[in-house]
């Protein structure tokens, strides 16, 4: 089988933006592809975290990992930092990357813009650390955001180059970016994705809020001018609810824009805040029945086995660059 491989930062609350963009694809990817699913804490630090706060966000996001649907049987689901030779290959591909290759990245220069002179190196050096995520599972296919897409493509720059240079040691893999829903936007400005990491959570549905708060939220959502209610890329708002409503009930554009048809902004907002408290119901009494014991030692067997794999493609890449064997240069 081809393997996939995507993780997500244990920061700030999961969103109904995350599910719906990246693991509700997993869930169905996992029966299609061996299947590597991480939970990038390393990742994580690139920004100022509370410890305690990261190591409960982990585990947090791990019972996540497993409510939606992503069976340990049949996926691995393990944490970062839990297999070192994540790090260590980031640093081998560090000597092949260039400068340049890191500053043109969007992301980068976005935060660089907001931080100044305050911008540490993990976050310029964030690419490579996920490009190393990404080639010690000889990854095929990598479910991506369009936000990350530039980051995938230094990913397979890096691979190219470093099978030139050195062998044939990694496989350059390919996106995978679902045609709907990838992008969610924020309730609070729709030019925006839908954020762990806004100061303002009013835009965004946690996966964990509430009925009150998802109710809430909703209410406030922004709206666009006009009354009609139908897909529209030009009214971005509009056109953002009812795609998290199509993705929620499964229904069609068609059989959406006649349900609404004569009703309100009111009247969607409404439907739409029951529609996700009951998605959201069942996910949140998964997420509660599992136990410690059950977590622990599930991320224990699937660190087991990631790092089975990554040991081997790291062994190989220490072999091509020259750096097995050289205790014994006397």
């Amino acid at each position: 089988m081809k393997r996939i491989l995507s993780g997500v930062q244990p920061s700030g609350n999961i969103h109904l933006g995350n599910y719906l963009g990246a693991l509700r694809n997993w869930v169905a990817l996992q029966r299609e592809y061996q299947s590597f699913f991480c939970i990038v804490n390393l990742h994580a630090i690139t920004s100022p975290q509370d410890p305690r706060e990261l190591a409960a966000k982990t585990r947090e996001l791990a019972r996540i990992y497993l409510a939606v649907g992503i069976d340990p049987q049949i996926s691995t689901i393990f944490v970062q930092s839990d297999v070192p030779e994540h790090a260590e290959l980031a640093w081998v591909l560090n000597c092949i990357t260039r400068m340049s290759e890191l500053e043109r990245m969007t992301q980068f220069k976005d935060k660089a813009r907001r931080q100044r002179e305050n911008v540490g190196v993990g976050v310029f050096d964030y690419p490579v650390l996920m490009a190393a995520d990404i080639l010690l599972y000889q990854t095929d296919l990598v479910p991506v955001g369009e936000d990350q897409k530039q980051h995938l493509e230094l990913t397979r720059d890096l691979a190219i180059r470093f099978n030139r240079d050195y062998g044939e040691t990694f496989r350059v893999p390919e996106p995978y970016i679902p045609p709907v829903g990838a992008r969610i936007m924020s309730l609070s400005d729709p030019t925006k994705k839908m954020s762990k990491s806004d100061d303002d959570q009013k835009g965004t549905i946690a996966l964990l809020d509430d009925p009150d708060a998802v109710r809430n939220k909703f209410r406030r959502a922004v709206t666009d001018s006009g009354m009609e209610i139908r897909f529209d890329r030009e009214r971005p708002a509009i056109m953002n609810l009812l795609t998290i409503y199509q993705l929620l009930t499964g229904k069609t554009r068609e059989e959406i824009e006649d349900h609404f048809a004569g009703k309100g902004y009111a009247q969607l907002k409404a439907e739409l805040a029951e529609v996700t408290i009951e998605f959201l119901r069942p996910l949140q009494e998964r997420i509660r029945a599992i136990s410690d014991e059950e977590l622990d030692r599930i991320l224990a067997e699937g660190a087991e086995r990631a790092r089975s794999i990554a040991s081997e493609t790291y062994r190989l890449v220490k072999e091509r660059v020259g750096l097995v064997g050289a205790r014994n240069f006397n």
